[in-house]
């Protein structure tokens, strides 16, 4: 593969995309905003202009999916679970028995595979994976799964909401409260845990400009005291006896702030609010979230040149409308800088993208919803290969999130290794040779079927432009293309009428089986090839 990624970033900045308007750029904003771009998804987008497809983007109007469903079995009479009727939720029902808690957390991850592969056409699935990475916790560790539903359900209701007010809810959800010991901490032992990473990760960040001290962490962890778990509940509460009832105070940093000291059953929510406000009037904030969102939507290199024309105003921006995301997002998504040349294919795709867009793209059938167990069983095997790709959804390796967001100077390099690139063959091959067969049906990718969705699949020039214009970012060589076409195609042979043919025959005469065997097994084999080049992995 040729030097496909950009030497540096482009210089442009948030000035409103003017160029040209087609089904490239239209592409590229499908396929950072959404999980790969289905043929529907542009024949429902095409005749929109850019402004109004960001809006309806940002703007979901189908509700929030429903929650997982109890699909699994225990296998042991001494672990009832009762209370719960197999294909009704599980998420309300209080259950803390360890086996169950594991099938529920397995549970969840399916069904947020099948979430993700069935999303509506908006952000918001792309937002929800963006705030799990952001405000990472790891379910393995949250144990209760219905504390991992909540949290989950927490980030999706919120996606597009407000920064500084979703910060809030996650710092006394449930989940956050165990996986950072905020349930631990009292104004006897007090746990700075939490109180360190909503600085370190979830607000301030790293960088040489956030200079919080070892102090602010102590103080901010002093005003958190006294937050608690209901496991019957599924809920959390303030219990003002554990609360440390002192003043507490910052750094130079945070203007030298002193957060007063309260009692009583509102002392927490106070001081919290307090403590918020204290964090988001620095500016530091605003600069370090619109980083993370620049390096989820767009590229992992900011230098000066992006800080200054696309960083900084996005920022004041976001300052401006009081931490709502979505203005800022609307801003980046129609600006120039999105839409520049080298911002596009500059990605790799994460294991999340490669296995959901592919499951999107190709069209690969499910079952149908009252057929769940199967389909649980089919996400299951997905979410088996996302975690053989180093991207275990709901089980990122630490609060930091995955590395390929945030670790200099590799970031989405970090996806493609050794083991992990024969891993991603091997997933594309065996969905599109094989496929995978649970309770009796089979999730694959039928090549035939899809070729069928293309505009001239008789054409063998036109169906592997379509193709490649499909499932890449960055198209690959005319000569490249004419290789395939002789070796694949058309069997060695120079007359593409020899494909047009038996491309007719296998729509006119279905059952000649000769020829329809070996249409199927050449369109099954150009995929296969065309999803194990290294364009494949591009976004």
């Amino acid at each position: 593969m040729n030097n496909l990624n950009p030497a540096t970033p482009p210089a442009s900045g948030l000035g409103v995309y003017s160029g040209s308007w087609t089904e490239q750029e239209l592409v590229h904003l499908l396929k950072r905003t959404m999980f790969g771009v289905k043929n529907t998804d542009l024949l429902y987008f095409k005749n929109k202009t850019l402004s109004e497809t960001v809006d309806e983007l940002l703007n979901p109007v189908l509700p929030i999916p429903d929650p997982p469903v109890k699909e699994y079995t225990t296998g042991n009479a001494a672990v009832p679970d009762t209370q719960v009727a197999a294909g009704t939720t599980w998420v309300n029902d209080p259950s803390t028995d360890g086996t169950i808690a594991s099938l529920r957390r397995a549970s969840f991850k399916k069904w947020w595979m099948g979430v993700m592969i069935n999303q509506d056409r908006s952000i918001r699935e792309k937002m929800t994976l963006f705030w799990h990475n952001h405000f990472s916790t790891e379910s393995n560790d949250v144990g209760n799964a219905q504390y991992v539903y909540k949290h989950h359900h927490l980030l999706r209701t919120n996606a597009l909401g407000n920064f500084k007010a979703l910060t809030k809810a996650v710092t006394t959800d449930p989940a956050m409260l165990v996986y950072l010991n905020g349930q631990l901490n009292t104004k006897t032992a007090a746990d700075e845990n939490y109180g360190r990473e909503l600085q370190e990760l979830f607000c301030c960040g790293k960088g040489p400009d956030s200079l919080y001290t070892e102090a602010d962490v102590k103080a901010a962890a002093k005003v958190l005291t006294g937050w608690r778990n209901n496991a019957a509940a599924i809920s959390s509460y303030f219990d003002a006896n554990r609360h440390d009832t002192t003043n507490k105070s910052f750094s130079a940093f945070y203007n030298n702030t002193l957060i007063q000291g309260r009692s009583g059953a509102t002392a927490g929510d106070l001081e919290l609010d307090d403590l918020l406000n204290m964090i988001f009037s620095i500016d530091e904030v605003a600069k370090y979230i619109c980083r993370r969102l620049y390096r989820w939507f767009v590229y992992y290199d900011i230098d000066a040149a992006v800080e200054a024309n696309v960083i900084e105003p996005m920022a004041n921006l976001l300052r401006a409308a009081h931490y709502e995301i979505k203005p800022v997002l609307s801003v980046l998504l129609k600006s120039e800088h999105f839409y520049d040349t080298l911002s596009r294919g500059c990605q790799i795709k994460s294991p999340v993208d490669l296995v959901a867009g592919m499951c999107r793209e190709f069209n690969v059938a499910f079952q149908p919803g009252t057929d769940y167990i199967t389909n649980y069983g089919f996400c299951n095997y997905l979410v088996n290969w996302l975690a053989n790709m180093q991207q275990s959804i709901g089980d990122p390796p630490d609060v930091s999130g995955w590395k390929a967001y945030y670790q200099e100077p590799q970031f989405y390099e970090i996806w493609i290794n050794s083991d992990t690139l024969p891993k991603r063959n091997q997933f594309t091959d065996s969905m599109i040779v094989n496929g995978y067969t649970f309770n009796g049906k089979k999730l694959q990718i039928d090549g035939a079927e899809f070729a069928k969705t293309l505009s001239d699949p008789g054409n063998p020039n036109q169906l592997i432009d379509d193709l490649t214009a499909a499932i890449y970012r960055i198209n690959i060589s005319a000569t490249s293309k004419a290789q395939l076409k002789k070796d694949i195609l058309l069997s060695g042979q120079s007359n593409d009428q020899y494909w047009t043919d038996a491309w007719n025959t296998f729509i006119t005469t279905p059952g000649n089986t000769s020829n329809t065997t070996s249409v199927k097994n050449k369109i099954r084999d150009l995929i296969k090839y065309l999803m194990n080049l290294a364009e494949y992995q591009l976004a």
